[in-house]
Order: C-alpha cells, then sequence, then structure tokens
C-alpha cells in the first residue's frame, strides 16, 4: 500500500511513519509533503492509495488541495481541530483522528480503509464536500443615499473604507465619499477578503487601491492609497495585522 502523508510538524510526520511502520510493515510512504502548494504539485503529477493529511497547514488549510487538484485518493485526516468535522467524516466512514495520533486508532483506520477500497470515487467527492466549509456569498452592492436620492453603489468601484467621528465611510476609486450604516467590524463581515482586508482598526482597504508599500517601525507597513486617505486616517497596517497582511498579498 502505498501512502503520502501532508504534514507540516516534522515531529507529527516521522512519528505517523513510524506508527505506520509497526501497523503494517508493507506500507511505503512515497512522499512527505509540508504545504498546500507542494502537495498540490505533488498530487498533479502522482498518485497514492491513501493519504495522510493533517487540517491547517504552514500555507493555509488543507481543503484548499482538494479545491485545486481532483483527488479520488481516501483520506484519513488527523488534527488537533475542529472537532465539527470528525462527526461528519465519522458518518461517511472514513477516518478522522486526533494528535496524538494512537497505534490503535490508525491500526483500525487502514482496517476501515481497506473494508472502503470498492467505495465509488462519486462517493469519496461527496464526502470531501462535506468537510469543507460552506462557500461564503459576500455582498455585491450597498445601497447609499445621495443628496435626496438613493442608489446602489458597487462594491467593486470601493477603494477602502474607514471609521472617523463615530461614523463609517467609503471612498471609492473616482474619489466620491459616501456614509455607510455599518460598523467597521460589520462591513468587514460583508466584504470578500480575498480582496479586502482591515489593515487597523479603523481602515479596511482594497488590494486594487494599493499603489505602494513601505516597511515602517515596529515591523509594520505604511500604505499609499489612491485615492489617498483622507486628513486624520492613517494608511497603516497594525503591528499584529502585519503577519496576515504579508500573506493576503502572497496569495
Amino acid at each position: 500500500m502505498h501512502v503520502v502523508i501532508i504534514e507540516d510538524e516534522k515531529p507529527a510526520a516521522e512519528r505517523l511513519q513510524k506508527i505506520l511502520g509497526d501497523v503494517d510493515p508493507s506500507v511505503t510512504v512515497d512522499a512527505v509533503l509540508t504545504s498546500v502548494k507542494d502537495s498540490v504539485a505533488w498530487l498533479r503529477d502522482h498518485s497514492a492509495d491513501l493519504l495522510l493529511v493533517d487540517i491547517r497547514l504552514s500555507d493555509g488549510s488543507s481543503f484548499e488541495i482538494f479545491r485545486q487538484v481532483n483527488v479520488q485518493t481516501p483520506v484519513i485526516f488527523t488534527t488537533a481541530y475542529d472537532e465539527y468535522a470528525i462527526e461528519a467524516f465519522t458518518v461517511n466512514s472514513i477516518a478522522y483522528l486526533l494528535k496524538p495520533v494512537r497505534k490503535e486508532e490508525l491500526r483500525r483506520a487502514l482496517e476501515k480503509f481497506r473494508s472502503l477500497q470498492g467505495l465509488r470515487s462519486a462517493q469519496v467527492e461527496a464526502l470531501l464536500r462535506t468537510l469543507q466549509p460552506e462557500t461564503r456569498s459576500y455582498r455585491r452592492h450597498f445601497l447609499i443615499q445621495v443628496g435626496q436620492r438613493l442608489q446602489q453603489l458597487a462594491v467593486d468601484d470601493i477603494a477602502y473604507c474607514y471609521a472617523m467621528d463615530k461614523n463609517v465611510f467609503c471612498t471609492t476609486f473616482d474619489r466620491h465619499t459616501h456614509t455607510l450604516d455599518f460598523t467597521l467590524d460589520a462591513l468587514q463581515e460583508e466584504l470578500d477578503p480575498a480582496h479586502f482586508f482591515r489593515i487597523n482598526r479603523k481602515m479596511i482597504v482594497s488590494m486594487r487601491a494599493i499603489r505602494a508599500m513601505h516597511a515602517w517601525s515596529r515591523s509594520r507597513i505604511r500604505i499609499e492609497l489612491d485615492p489617498p486617505e483622507p486628513k486624520g486616517i492613517e494608511a497603516l497596517v497594525s503591528v499584529e495585522r502585519t503577519p496576515e497582511f504579508r500573506e493576503w498579498l502572497d496569495t
């Protein structure tokens, strides 16, 4: 049986290999992959009988692998998180093991795998969809008031949003500013995080509005926006948000 381990923690990967060898010496570990990127690249050109996959990898959720590659291989997930998914996997007869993985649990999982080898690929794909988070839909328009008129404002036209004087405003790429009847926290939930990022307590920016970036004190990042931010608002990525901001730009 050919197995691939997808795990970004070296001690955990080594432990899995050792337990596999103890449980079934006939198992061959073809690869140990440590990231979504590497896993996608490997699975596009190779196949295995079984995947042992950690949920959280260094560059994102392992579910992203299955969005990018049509994986028909049965999967045993290993993780310390997301107990809600355990029930989903149990119902669908695919093992979901909590770390640290125990030898007897892995033995039972391999026995279950062998009993499911005849499972149709369509059933496997349905199971993977069960485990994937729901696809979230985000707002495409806001209803705003301009003078006495009400009109729609397309989210794609928004360059950034900011809080000032207990109000929340948005500035569009054509340099108009409008009031939005939202808190910044609520607005953050309405905007697609693939395109908008909250850089600090007072500001959310569109990736398209970023003209340039500069290293700043305390590992922060100073952003040049187009159109420029209003006086009294700093387009400065806060210390605690800087690592996530770098990841956001690198996706």
